[in-house]
């Protein structure tokens, strides 16, 4: 086996919350003791070297729409990017999320063709159809701890309320993707100035308020364990604050985009600022930042949704939803911890250790995970060449970001 030296690398190691320079030894992603039998050697001055990532929302789109990306190359984009656990709605093409057997396939096929660890989350409804609950107790047995129904509605409230007992009994975590769809519609941008300027179809704040508020008194009624994910508004905030001062057993994440990038990218009908839920205002962005910073919002996530370039192509509220964001992940994680949001450690605890803590799986990831070394004041443009997603489709694109991922180590 080939030992890597890595000399005066900083160590951003969030399970024993320290940060310091050290010199490491690294054997198949793990840390060994020092040795004078090594491979290589590596200058690690002004790197950081943190663990391996967590991510609990991306889509990789295979099966079925292997035109915007597949498991080997949005694998190999995480892997190469420092993500090694990563969790997808059951939302795929077809729908595989309510059968066990096909679920295990899957998740062979992501280690075996991208060298990744797929978590795939279960079916709240029998194909997402929203009226008859999924056969969690079958997907309990095969392993599954949490199911969803993505962003499709359900029939009713009581179909809602009927799967969260259900889940409740078995233990199971329930992920909401809040939006209530009679208020959303058909609607594309955040209600506000950009949007109605342009006459597009607009997703007001409520549509996932409102959302939020009834499921959270599902949820105290049901004592279901349940994730929000990915939180767009400010007020979404101040409603998991509550839940979470009321002993609700409740986490919440946020896409590392909507830390950075507001609705004024969608002037100009830009539909590679087209994502669900939409960017939305300024302030909604402060909100969310002071929401991680205070620990509301536990864990941030990539949102990771690769796109053909002909996905894009169509007047704006046609245009498929979704930003390509393993690539640009670390690089907005530097630019929190540069603009004086985050610790260096801070963030990487955001993207690491907390989102494990969200899934149940710490003891997990500590054995499976690996070492990324990080060049934190490495500029490089975003563009279709250094971009390793399949998809292409960023607002950032050929912009200068700060900061990558240069190399993985793991098993």
């Amino acid at each position: 086996m080939s030992i890597v030296k890595i000399e005066n690398v900083r160590v951003l190691d969030p399970i024993k919350q320290t940060d310091s320079v050290e010199t490491v030894y690294l054997e198949q992603g793990k840390r060994v003791a020092a040795t004078d039998h090594v491979s290589e050697i590596i200058d690690g001055q002004g790197k950081w070297l943190m663990p391996t990532m967590v991510d609990l929302c991306a889509r990789m789109r295979e099966p079925g729409q292997q035109q915007h990306g597949t498991l080997k190359s949005e694998g190999r984009a995480a892997r190469k990017n420092g993500i090694l656990h990563i969790f997808t709605p059951p939302d795929s093409k077809p729908i595989v999320q309510d059968n066990g057997a096909l679920i295990h396939g899957l998740v062979e096929k992501a280690m075996l063709d991208g060298g990744i660890y797929l978590k795939v989350i279960g079916a709240q409804t029998q194909g997402l159809n929203g009226k008859q609950p999924a056969n969690m107790a079958g997907l309990k047995k095969g392993g599954w701890t949490a199911v969803s129904n993505a962003n499709a509605p359900c029939a009713d409230d009581d179909v809602v309320l009927r799967t969260l007992e259900y889940a409740a009994g078995l233990g199971m975590t329930v992920v909401f993707y809040a939006e209530e769809h009679q208020i959303a519609k058909d609607g594309c941008v955040h209600e506000g100035f950009v949007a109605s300027r342009q006459g597009l179809p607009m997703i007001p704040a409520l549509a996932e308020t409102v959302a939020i508020a009834k499921y959270l008194l599902m949820i105290e009624a049901t004592k279901v364990r349940a994730h929000f994910g990915l939180l767009s508004c400010g007020a979404s905030v101040e409603l998991i604050k509550i839940a979470k001062t009321k002993g609700l057993p409740v986490t919440a994440d946020v896409a590392m985009h909507q830390l950075h990038l507001t609705e004024s990218l969608t002037d100009g009908f830009n539909s590679l600022a087209h994502v669900r839920p939409p960017l939305r205002a300024e302030k909604d962005k402060q909100l969310l930042r002071q929401g991680v910073k205070d620990g509301v919002i536990d864990a941030i996530c990539t949102h990771h949704e690769p796109l053909s370039s002909s996905a894009k192509l169509a007047p704006f509220a046609e245009t498929e939803p979704g930003l390509t964001a393993f690539d640009t992940y670390v690089a907005f994680g530097v630019q929190l911890v540069n603009e004086g949001l985050f610790e260096p450690l801070e963030w990487v605890e955001k993207v690491t250790l907390a989102p494990a803590k969200v899934a149940n799986m710490v003891d997990r990831w500590v054995e499976e995970s690996g070492w990324a070394l990080v060049d934190p004041k490495l500029e490089w443009l975003v563009s279709k060449d250094s971009i390793l997603s399949q998809g292409k489709n960023t607002p950032l694109i050929n912009q200068k970001v700060v900061g990558k991922v240069i190399q993985t180590f793991a098993a």
